[in-house]
């Protein structure tokens, strides 16, 4: 008969399953020691949370205890938040008052980062700068290889990123120069475009949302941004709900959970209903079986299955622009779009049902053969997209073995396509289960 173990290791066996199951606490950790020392130096009042590290999510924060609906995950005081007016009581505030043209509070923050960040030891807030990430997995660092293997409206939309980056640094290097007399060293080596891309990514991935006064002294771009220490560790998750706002009587910041959280799993906060493409996009990661994601279909695979030669084919395609019915054309897990199967319709119509195409917009049905070939193209346009996204996925397992620097880059990649392959899959079912319907 086999031995009992006893009561004290299967306590320690439980504890190893529960750690592998959920996160490994790294509380101990120097950096995090050093932070929620100067967290309370600040007014934070310890919370139930843990910083630890999860297989699925990487760094995060653990709950010690079970979270209920409606109960605090956080209260993070004023004094603990990183915004304008923090940039402004600094040595920076000066130098920016009487800068003009008036700066951005973006560009007022990203400047307050690099020079703190170029600070070390000196700076105030160093707990906080030791554990930002020291890069990010934004579109705008991606190299060239990279992007080139993103879907084409992100694609896009990654290069108008890496422009938007690239341009709010050139109109920055003269008030950078004007802040000469604060640093030794060259503030065009402090300053760089690195530095300026990392403090861009710092602000755009991690900021919450927090609604300033107007001030003179910056531009008229929207002043809604704070850095919020600690808070920033909560991952994204679409499967969750959460109350998140400023509290006026408490001066603190406050998350409230609408959503059951088991003791010692991952807390998590809801960043908004995004797409993987949005998510990649401004946060740099990807959510597995998002249920808001899509794949979007562009104006040229729109068209690609009509003939070039319809002589109403300009005249659709002007209507379809002037109501909005070019953009936002997507699949999903339930199929096709009602915008995608619109637009196709109207592109669809014959010669003489040209003159329906109001009745179309509205979802109306024009004719059988209207309705059959609207569902012929989705499918064609459906399985030309599988096509792509599988040429892409093998590309990518090709980089990977060619390019191991590039490695964890296109492992992000991958898994945004994999899900697009999932979501393309699942509407090619749906579209032949409604062609079988039809027939």
């Amino acid at each position: 008969m086999k031995k009992s173990r006893g009561r004290t290791d299967r306590k320690r066996r439980k504890k190893h399953l529960q750690s592998s199951m959920d996160g490994v606490n790294c509380s101990h950790k120097l950096e995090y020691i050093k932070l929620k020392k100067w967290l309370k130096d600040r007014g934070f009042e310890d919370s139930n949370l843990r910083p630890a590290q999860f297989c699925d999510t990487g760094r995060g924060l653990m709950t010690t205890k079970a979270l209920q609906v409606r109960d605090l995950i956080i209260s993070l005081p004023e004094k603990c938040l990183l915004t304008t007016g923090t940039v402004l009581s600094s040595c920076l505030g000066e130098y920016i008052m009487k800068w003009k043209p008036p700066v951005s509070p973006l560009i007022a923050l990203c400047t307050f980062l690099i020079a703190e960040n170029h600070a070390g030891e000196k700076s105030l807030w160093k707990p906080y700068l030791d554990v930002l990430p020291k890069t990010y997995t934004c579109p705008v660092c991606l190299e060239p290889d990279v992007v080139s293997l993103l879907p084409e409206p992100l694609r896009k939309k990654a290069q108008e990123q890496r422009t938007t980056v690239h341009e709010l640094y050139m109109s920055s290097k003269a008030f950078f120069s004007s802040l000469q007399p604060l640093f030794a060293e060259n503030t065009e080596t402090i300053f760089n475009y690195s530095a300026v891309e990392w403090a861009w990514c710092t602000v755009n991935t991690r900021t919450i949302y927090m609604k300033h006064s107007q001030r003179e002294c910056f531009s008229l771009e929207p002043d809604v941004y704070a850095l919020a220490p600690y808070l920033d560790l909560l991952n994204h998750s679409p499967n969750v709900q959460v109350k998140a706002a400023f509290n006026e009587q408490t001066r603190s910041y406050e998350i409230w959970t609408n959503s059951q959280c088991k003791k010692y799993e991952e807390v998590f906060i809801c960043y908004g209903p995004h797409d993987n493409q949005r998510l990649l996009l401004e946060y740099g990661f990807v959510a597995i079986d998002n249920p808001h994601s899509s794949v979007y279909v562009s104006s040229d695979t729109l068209l690609r299955y009509f003939p070039p030669m319809d002589k109403q084919r300009n005249a659709k395609l002007s209507i379809l622009k002037d109501h909005d019915f070019l953009e936002n054309l997507t699949f999903g897990w339930d199929g096709p779009s009602w915008r995608l199967l619109t637009a196709l319709k109207l592109l669809s119509l014959g010669a003489d049902e040209f003159t329906c195409w109001r009745r179309t917009l509205l979802g109306d049905v024009i004719s059988g053969r209207n309705e059959q070939q609207t569902l012929n193209i989705t499918a064609k346009i459906c399985h030309f997209l599988i096509e792509e996204t599988q040429r892409a996925l093998l590309q990518i397992s090709q980089l990977k073995r060619k390019k191991k620097n590039l490695k964890n880059h296109l492992a992000l990649v991958e898994a945004l396509r994999l899900e697009d392959l999932k979501i393309l899959q699942k509407s090619a079912e749906i579209l032949c289960n409604l062609n079988m319907a039809t027939s």
